[in-house]
């Protein structure tokens, strides 16, 4: 039986030499790596008492829904600026080389609801750092942070430090 490592491609030098990049294309196009993908997330979640998934755009999206939609929970979405139609809040985070600004409605959480953050990636945290921000902007509570993957090397768990932080694959490199 094939584990979820064996459908992530991997492929070296990409985006820039010395890094190891983690297609997780190559699990979404083969229906069983899919499908042991949402299995391997929603076993992370077997014991957790929460209300809403919060998806990061936008492979968070990919993982998110599925993930909603077998356990019957709301999915609140997150997204680059300009893209929601309604009234949001908003937050800047640092990238690599600037800042971006992420968004969600202001009445996708209500005060005191329990939130699951799901994402493909732990790289360097900041997305995922900004995202459990703008939740407690709307009062919710952050449960858990869970992504398919992680980059040991990029140490994202520390600025992470003090969620609940669970990936299904981590690998030790960039």
């Amino acid at each position: 039986m094939k584990k979820l490592e064996d459908y992530v491609r991997s492929i070296p030098d990409f985006p820039e030499k010395g890094i190891m990049f983690r297609d997780i294309t190559t699990v979404l196009q083969d229906a069983d790596g899919f499908q042991l993908a949402i299995n391997e997330l929603l076993e992370k979640l077997k014991d957790v008492d929460f209300d809403i998934i919060v998806g990061a755009e936008s492979r968070g999206f990919l993982f998110g829904s599925p993930l909603a939609y077998q356990l019957h929970k709301p999915l609140v979405l997150v997204r680059k600026k300009g893209k929601l139609p309604c009234e949001t809040i908003s937050r800047d985070y640092s990238l690599e080389y600037g800042t971006a600004t992420l968004e969600m409605h202001k009445d996708s959480i209500k005060k005191g609801q329990k939130v699951v953050i799901v994402d493909d990636l732990i790289a360097t945290g900041g997305t995922l750092d900004c995202i459990a921000k703008l939740v407690e902007d709307l009062g919710g509570e952050v449960v858990k942070i869970l992504c398919l993957m992680e980059l040991k090397g990029l140490n994202g768990r520390a600025l992470l430090k003090g969620y609940d932080v669970s990936t299904v694959i981590a690998y030790e490199g960039k």
